[in-house]
């Protein structure tokens, strides 16, 4: 673009392009700190993601730094965690507070309203095109819905297939997985399901997800590596579900989603700074994405502030370590189904080990400390009592 056209340009001090959770989220911050920013989305609000819906008391409380308060109107609580198979189950309370269950599209909303009502621009069913040339002189501008806009940092906030991200040259990645995702509400009889926990069956495919959402309503996600799974019968694989949800009203039609784990080497450069999945992400098992996109954003909103994303740098790679590792570590029950039995059956004779499995998951207490001092008689049990009756 000609020096002569500088004159047309609108000007902002932050562009971000994705709105979803992790860009509003990050609209929120900056203009928490009196940062002016512009959100660009390409669909329209709210937007809906086939996700397990729930929402730890840790995302709650980063939620609530963003000024948005979740309680029982909007959900529904839970108060702690159930891991099962076909054998044995175990579960744990949280350490403290509640964690809810909220439907995608009126958390999104919900974000959307703070946003605004905090002086975010919001752009829905629009458009970024970013220069082909990124000379010093173009680099800092872009096309908003055909409108040339200068702005002084851009931040990615598109999702896993991160066009910001490859644009900037941020796409180099340490790791990358893939895992298939397919989400179901049914209306239950509060009498006959127990509402208080998240549930996590385990199968030898994959991991089925039953997250309370309303008083009689529970978000149904399987989650399998397998891409070629039978969709249509799901449930065939956990009988016990599938008794309890067998007069039960659909009252969603199934919904896919592909969900990736990524480790990138770099999250920002110069003026570019990714967050939320175009920034990397832990696996759904964990249940921590959003929790991490709040983080981040307030991470990302301080650094800004500040006039360098190098702080940002370190502070997403903290974020970013906990929930990483115990995705790993449940991944690998993923992948070993006779392992995952064996486990259970031992987490079922050690549930104190579980529970402070889920106050590390929370950043309650230390991982090594735990693995420390409770795994030595964790892999006993594994050995000794994991062998299925």
């Amino acid at each position: 673009m000609r020096n002569d056209d500088v004159q047309q340009f609108q000007s902002i001090d932050v562009l971000i392009v994705g709105g979803g959770p992790a860009g509003l989220a990050a609209a929120i911050a900056l203009r928490q700190r009196g940062v002016d920013c512009t959100v660009v989305e390409a669909r329209s609000n709210p937007i809906d993601k086939a996700c397990g819906e729930g929402l730890m008391p840790d995302s709650r409380e980063s939620l609530a730094q963003l000024g948005v308060y979740l309680d029982e109107q909007d959900g529904h609580l839970f108060r702690g965690i159930r891991f099962e198979n076909s054998l044995h189950h175990v579960d744990a309370l949280f350490p403290r507070g509640a964690g809810i269950g909220v439907r995608r599209p009126h958390l999104h909303a919900l974000l959307a309203n703070r946003a605004e009502e905090a002086g975010a621009r919001l752009l829905w069913n629009s458009r970024v095109q970013l220069p082909a040339d990124r000379s010093h002189d173009s680099f800092h501008a872009a096309l908003v819905n055909g409108q040339p806009t200068r702005f002084r940092w851009l931040v990615g906030a598109d999702g896993q297939s991160s066009s910001v991200r490859k644009w900037a040259g941020l796409d180099r990645a340490r790791s990358r997985g893939v895992r298939y995702g397919f989400r179901t509400h049914y209306r239950v009889d509060p009498a006959t399901c127990s509402l208080d926990f998240v549930e996590v069956h385990w199968g030898r495919g994959g991991q089925l997800y039953v997250t309370p959402v309303a008083d009689d309503c529970v978000c149904v996600v399987y989650i399998t590596r397998n891409a070629r799974c039978d969709r249509a019968n799901i449930l065939a694989e956990f009988p016990r579900i599938a008794e309890r949800l067998a007069n039960a009203e659909v009252v969603s039609r199934q919904r896919g989603a592909v969900t990736a784990s990524c480790k990138l080497y770099r999250v920002a450069t110069g003026s570019v700074a990714l967050i939320g999945d175009a920034s990397g992400s832990a696996d759904a098992i964990t249940g921590e994405g959003l929790a991490i996109s709040f983080r981040q954003a307030l991470a990302l909103a301080d650094a800004i502030y500040s006039g360098s994303l190098e702080p940002y740098r370190r502070a997403h790679s903290r974020i970013a370590k906990l929930p990483i590792a115990m995705g790993e570590l449940m991944l690998t029950l993923d992948r070993w189904p006779a392992l995952q039995v064996r486990a259970i059956r031992a987490f079922t004779s050690s549930p104190i080990f579980f529970q402070e499995l889920l106050h590390a998951h929370m950043g309650e207490k230390s991982l090594a400390s735990v693995l420390v001092r409770r795994g030595p008689r964790f892999g006993w049990n594994l050995l000794t009592k994991g062998t299925p009756a």
